[in-house]
């Protein structure tokens, strides 16, 4: 088999361009597209995409509903199959309008990609988000040793992310001058931070506990005063790294006045300190789903989670409510047993007052 293809080579460039320039695509997206595009030419053994034919998409589609993931070694998921198959789908239809591909093959060709309904249904259904509670997320910050200014800094963002539900991205990419202190409050500004779809908005901390404020505060102010750090530095630096003589390898020795290329080495941190806990891992993005199901709980009018839906980022308070505001199924039946008992004191109450109108319009027959 070919290492390449030099003619389907030219051409994704050119619509791997289009997602990023016509499309707005992010790079991860763009990846995910190359990805899929890879894969069916592996098993298309290289062959132009001029030779394309639907019977291809048939065959390859059911050769990829047998493969096996590398590390979990059980079948591709419906969400991957989907994902995969609708990458190729729209790359095929995007093919069938540009020169030189028009004759050879129709736009509908590229339906045969299609999952059945079936398999679309399962693979698209919203499944419920797992989150630690309020109480594991602060026992966790609690159990996180504060020895070292590498400590401290895993300790902070923590109780960063829990206190304004921030997107790792966003945080790897912030720096001090984004923290306003005295107005309890972090500027997204995508100018600076990695924020989704490059939306800019400010978040106030959310009333997790002044506990956790304060180690977010502490933090900021030991950067600023005892480091001596300015505005242009890294609110969540990342680690130095320098060799050591004595035992010949490279440790961390500090922290560095720059931050974070990516977010991975915040998923770290969150990993292994729920694992010293004694407390299976949450992902950085699961304190979001925290942060919303603690709003579902005090915000007491629709202007109150309106309020906290926009401190998430959410233009649309749907968004939080269809994202992230499902009801775990056990609070869910707990709410269903709440309703039960007030709906029979309510019809007791109107029992009682259906009686006094009673005897009262019996008193005014009696009158007249």
């Amino acid at each position: 088999m070919k290492p390449h293809n030099a003619n389907n080579v030219r051409i994704k460039r050119q619509y791997f361009a289009y997602l990023k320039n016509a499309r707005g695509q992010s790079e991860a997206t763009v990846d995910a597209v190359a990805k899929a595009l890879v894969r069916f030419e592996e098993y298309n053994q290289m062959r132009d995409f001029k030779a394309f034919h639907f019977q291809q998409a048939v065959a390859f589609k059911n050769y990829l509903a047998e493969q096996r993931g590398q590390q979990s070694g059980e079948k591709l998921s419906k969400a991957t199959l989907y994902a995969t198959l609708t990458h190729l789908k729209r790359f095929f239809q995007w093919l069938a309008g540009q020169p030189g591909f028009k004759s050879k093959f129709q736009y509908s060709d590229a339906d045969y990609f299609n999952l059945s309904d079936k398999d679309v249904r399962v693979a698209t259904a919203k499944r419920q988000q797992k989150a630690p509670t309020l109480e594991q997320v602060k026992h966790v910050i609690a159990q996180m040793p504060l020895e070292t200014d590498i400590q401290k800094r895993n300790r902070a963002l923590i109780a960063f992310t829990l206190l304004t539900g921030a997107r790792d991205g966003a945080m790897a990419s912030m720096t001090l001058k984004h923290v306003d202190l005295q107005d309890g409050s972090v500027s997204q500004d995508a100018r600076d931070v990695k924020t989704k779809f490059g939306k800019s908005f400010i978040t106030y901390f959310f009333p997790v506990g002044d506990d956790i404020r304060a180690i977010f505060e502490d933090w900021v102010i030991y950067l600023r005063e005892v480091k001596l750090w300015g505005n242009d530095d890294p609110l969540f630096p990342a680690t130095q790294v320098t060799y050591s003589p004595a035992s010949r390898q490279f440790e961390a020795s500090g922290l560095s006045r720059r931050g974070w290329s990516n977010a991975s080495p915040i998923r770290a941190i969150f990993r292994e300190a729920f694992e010293c806990a004694s407390l299976p891992y949450f992902n950085p993005h699961s304190l979001r789903d925290t942060v919303v199901h603690l709003g579902e709980e005090v915000c007491k009018s629709p202007e109150d989670f309106k309020a906290w839906s926009q401190n998430m980022g959410h233009e649309k308070v749907l968004t939080t409510f269809t994202s992230y505001g499902e009801v775990a199924p056990r609070r869910q039946g707990e709410i269903l047993r709440q309703l039960a008992r007030p709906q029979a004191a309510g019809q007791s109450a109107a029992d009682e007052i259906a009686d006094a109108v009673l005897r009262k319009m019996k008193a005014a027959g009696n009158d007249r």
